[in-house]
């Protein structure tokens, strides 16, 4: 039967892991597989691969055909070139030594130009984090200079103002000061009255008391009027005495 190294689909949507597979070629993609050989997680930079390359050897020496993706894997992780080497000591073009040799070789190059990669990756990544931090840096030092800006302005235009009005200030200052003074003495002026007007009063309240006595004194004077009215009575006693 046809065998296939494919890739089969795992993980959530839109993060995508895939497992290596080896399958038969008329099962479905997710389906049933002879033998899991490795994964793949295209989401990293550079895609992560972990494959078993002995395993994927193997199983390309026994014929099993790689799909295009799988094919750039191996040849990535050099399996391609491996079976090329093996090919020609089959054929004995090469010795097995010699094609070990050159295969060591190989992978030390791949390895060198996959940590240039990665390195040169890396720097990106730092350049382009100091480069946004500079750029921040920037625009706050711009704005902090325009605060100090204006501060400073704000501050020369409050000293020319007060240079500006320094006498009319304090004009200003002596009028208050003499409104307050002499509010205070017309309060004084205005509460002394008030306070010696008990003391009048108390003065005059003996007077009132004289007036209320004088009913008193008519009353001792009515007796005077009686015996002026008992007169008459005596006259008339002494004219009978002399008419009898």
């Amino acid at each position: 039967m046809p065998v296939k190294i494919r890739l089969a689909r795992r993980g959530r949507k839109k993060q995508a892991m895939y497992d290596v597979v080896v399958a038969d070629a008329r099962a479905p993609r997710d389906g049933r597989f002879i033998e899991k050989i490795g994964t793949y997680n295209p989401n990293t930079d550079p895609a992560s691969i972990n494959l078993d390359d002995n395993k994927a050897f193997d199983w390309v020496m026994k014929g099993a055909q790689p799909t295009d993706t799988v094919r750039a894997m191996l040849s990535y992780r050099g399996v391609m070139m491996k079976k090329h080497l093996q090919v020609g000591v089959n054929k004995g073009a090469i010795t097995q030594e010699e094609a070990d040799k050159k295969l060591e070789e190989w992978l030390k190059d791949k390895e060198s130009k996959i940590q240039g990669k990665v390195d040169k990756l890396a720097k990106d990544k730092a350049d382009k984090k100091k480069a946004a931090l500079d750029a921040e840096k920037k625009v706050s030092d711009a704005r902090a200079e325009g605060l100090k800006k204006k501060a400073q302005e704000a501050e020369a235009a409050l000293v020319a103002e007060i240079k500006e009005g320094g006498a009319e200030g304090d004009e200003d200052v002596a009028e208050d000061v003499a409104e307050v003074e002499e509010a205070q003495a017309t309060e004084t002026q205005t509460e002394a009255p008030v306070e010696e007007a008990p003391a009048e009063e108390a003065k005059e309240e003996p007077k009132a008391e004289a007036v209320e006595e004088a009913p008193a004194e008519e009353a001792k004077e009515e007796p005077k009027a009686e015996a002026t009215e008992e007169a008459p009575a005596e006259e008339a006693k002494e004219e009978d005495k002399k008419e009898g």
